[in-house]
This record gives structure tokens, C-alpha cells and sequence, in this order.
């Protein structure tokens, strides 16, 4: 992997209910400095499916680590639920459903998750914002016990086999 830069690169991705945080946070980020790329939607649609927008967004985020560079995803909705659900189905993505700051951050120490999933309808715009905040700021603790852990997670992933 290359060296990280201070802000990882972020993929930002929701479905109707949360264009607005979207919004917010693509402005918010990109001024604190990180590459954002949105992925949609581009205009609201209160029937969208919101699973290829998160599925494209956790794509990226995948895509841009293996070619080792530092990124990092948030999928919104209304609850987050949906989206967090879609963004697992991507070989790689370990995300997260954050509610506060506690799981947020140790979504990213113990489980060095790649993307944070929020509810828009759970949260002020600026609660929502400093989850999303404590999330791509806070590192992995790279301690065994999680290493472990997580190499476990991507056996099963990978192969099927569930390891004792």
C-alpha cells in the first residue's frame, strides 16, 4: 500500500432521503480537504434503489485500496440500514452502521471498517457530521486480536470455510 495521505480519498453514495447530507458532506469534506466522489443519486427520485448507488460507491472504495490508495465510503439513508446492507455485499467492504460517536470510531479501531453507514433521519445534520468525521479520522489499532478477527471475516468471505 502507498503511503496514506492525511485524508483518504471518500465515496460518498445515498439514496433519496439523504441527498441533502449528501450534499452537505460533499461540500463539508472537500473543504476540509479530501477527494469526495459522489455517487449518486443526482436528483431526487422518491422511488430510487438506493443498493446500486451504495454498491458503486463500496466498489470504488475496494477498488481504489487494492490499487493502494487510501479511501474510505458513506452510504446514507434514511435509517442506513439498507444501504449498510448493500455496501456488505461488495467482496472487501467491511461497513459499519454508526449511531454515535462510540461506534463510529471503534467501527474503524477494531474492525478497520472501510465504510460508515448513517441514518439521515437518526440525526442532526451536524450529529450525522461528526460521526462521519470521528469515522475517517480515527486509524485501526492494527492489534493482533482484530487482525485475527478480521482475517476470519475475509476466510468466509473468500472461500466459504469458517475457521475455529
Amino acid at each position: 500500500m502507498t503511503e496514506s495521505p492525511a485524508f483518504p480519498r471518500v465515496h460518498i453514495a445515498t439514496d433519496h432521503i439523504g441527498m441533502e447530507l449528501s450534499a452537505h458532506l460533499v461540500r463539508h469534506l472537500a473543504e476540509k480537504g479530501y477527494d469526495v466522489t459522489d455517487h449518486g443519486p443526482k436528483e431526487y427520485d422518491a422511488l430510487d434503489d438506493y443498493p446500486s448507488f451504495c454498491i458503486n460507491a463500496a466498489l470504488a472504495v475496494v477498488a481504489d485500496q487494492e490499487a493502494g490508495t487510501h479511501a474510505l465510503g458513506i452510504v446514507l439513508g434514511g435509517s442506513g440500514n439498507g444501504e449498510q446492507v448493500a455496501a456488505n455485499k461488495v467482496r472487501g467492504v467491511r461497513a459499519a452502521l454508526a449511531w454515535n460517536h462510540s461506534t463510529a470510531t471503534l467501527a474503524r479501531q477494531h474492525n478497520d471498517a472501510n465504510v460508515v453507514a448513517v441514518g439521515g433521519r437518526q440525526h442532526s445534520m451536524e450529529e450525522a457530521t461528526a460521526l462521519i468525521e470521528a469515522f475517517l479520522q480515527e486509524p485501526f489499532s492494527n492489534d493482533e486480536r482484530h487482525i485475527r478477527r478480521i482475517g476470519k471475516i475475509t476466510t468466509y468471505e473468500t472461500t466459504g470455510e469458517i475457521v475455529a
